[in-house]
């Protein structure tokens, strides 16, 4: 057969199989170079690992100053949760606009004036807690869920475009590291920051925000496009027929994602609240590196099975499912648990987090490998909207679930998770080496 109507097999899931002409591999093996090489280089991947960073800063710094606020300006617990799930629901519903546009016009066209924005709004939001004026505050921070919407998502988007093989793998694993780095840092940040001055975070922020665009702007070279996305209605069609053919294992991976950031998230507020009760009475930034210790496990976990996956499709689908075998064991134990022990609570939420750390990147490699560079912005905006969901109903939820019963709060999750298993053992199935 003659060599250039030759073919290699991609990957496979289910009975899906991608081919791809040995000319556009060569192009695609261009594209690397031209955009930094296979390997890239140490400042790229900073670059990369500052925006989902500074992402989670701008959100989580300000949950452990969320009781004085409620009594600096005289607002209810439910009015300061606001400040958290109005920037997420907001995030949440724009992602997917930002993500066509990135697809249409340019990656960096779309970051760079989003970190301006989540940071500009970031100093409004710190004027208006000097001013203490709840609107000016409330505004800000839908105001920066808007510029938030066009950072993470469109990066894991970029990494998609400059990496291949398994240096993709790695650097999507370092993004989810960083992003859980920030869940843990942040806590003790903002805790430290209100010992100066309680709305000290707000100001914070912008100089994070600063930093990362400059990094944006300076270290990272977007390869240029093929060919654009096209206008909207055929662009539509395209992303439909993707659903259409992958739904059945893409779908269920948006939700897995989703359920993950929504029990971790759910499960960090839980602790969060019985920590500051009776017989712990643990608060301040005590509770904060308390709080860390799940986290940590999850980032260790998370830059680990990034760096060592190399797209290998079996690796990948046996730690999907044993990281979600091992949320569903650990948080069932957790029925058993709750108050009697402290510290075997906390060790069983860390295996959850474990169990987290080696899902998440298995997922952010499947999703960005699955389709072509015109519709990746797309693909990895819907996930990362979910994603931004869960982060939002998570806390509430279990609040509504808290004050039924503790129990139920376990019961639920773990109830989830075997579904999810079953979801993930059966519908998500890579094979041999992921494009």
């Amino acid at each position: 057969m003659q060599k250039t109507k030759s073919r290699k097999l991609n990957i496979t899931f289910e009975s899906e199989i991608q081919y791809e002409e040995p000319e556009q591999q060569t192009q695609s093996k261009a594209s690397g170079k031209e955009s930094g090489g296979a390997k890239g280089s140490i400042w790229e991947f900073i670059a990369i690992a500052s925006v989902p960073l500074v992402l989670v800063l701008g959100n989580s710094m300000l949950v452990p100053i969320l009781p004085q606020m409620q009594e600096q300006l005289g607002i209810s617990k439910f009015q300061s949760s606001l400040v958290i799930t109005l920037f997420s629901v907001t995030a949440g519903l724009i992602i997917p606009i930002s993500g066509y546009l990135s697809d249409r016009f340019s990656r960096k066209g779309i970051m760079i004036p989003s970190l301006i924005i989540y940071g500009a709004a970031g100093v409004l939001a710190g004027f208006g807690a000097v001013w203490k004026s709840y609107p000016i505050i409330i505004a800000a921070r839908a105001i920066q869920g808007f510029g938030a919407a066009g950072t993470a998502a469109i990066a894991m988007a970029l990494a998609g475009d400059l990496y291949k093989g398994a240096t993709e793998s790695k650097v999507l694993g370092l993004t989810e590291a960083s992003n859980g780095t920030g869940k843990v840092v942040s806590p003790i940040i903002g805790s430290l920051l209100a010992l100066v001055v309680w709305y000290a975070a707000f100001f914070a922020f912008p100089v994070f925000c600063l930093l990362s665009l400059l990094a944006v702007i300076f270290f990272l070279k977007e390869p240029k496009k093929e060919q654009p996305a096209p206008k909207l209605g055929p662009y539509l069609h395209k992303i439909g027929s993707i659903l259409k053919q992958k739904g059945r294992w893409l779908i269920t991976a948006f939700f897995t994602g989703s359920l993950a950031l929504f029990i971790l998230f759910g499960v960090l507020f839980y602790l969060s609240d019985i920590l500051e009760e009776a017989p712990y009475h643990v608060v301040g930034v005590t509770k904060g590196l308390v709080l860390a210790i799940p986290l940590l496990g999850m980032v260790v976990t998370s830059y680990t099975t990034g760096a060592n996956i190399k797209k290998n499709g079996t690796l990948m689908r046996w730690l999907m499912n044993i990281g979600m075998a091992l949320m569903a064991v650990s948080l069932g134990a957790c029925i058993f648990i709750l108050q009697k022990n402290l510290y075997v609570l906390i060790g069983l939420l860390t295996l959850s987090s474990i169990g987290t750390g080696l899902l998440l990147p298995c997922l952010n490699t499947m999703i960005t490998g699955s389709v072509e560079k015109q519709e990746r912005g797309m693909i990895t905006s819907i996930y990362n909207s979910l994603r931004f969901l869960g982060v939002a109903f998570g806390p509430p939820l279990f609040s509504w679930m808290m004050d039924m019963s503790h129990q139920i709060v376990f019961i639920s999750v773990t109830a989830l998770s075997v579904v999810t298993l079953g979801l993930v053992f059966f519908l998500i199935k890579p094979e041999g080496k992921i494009s």
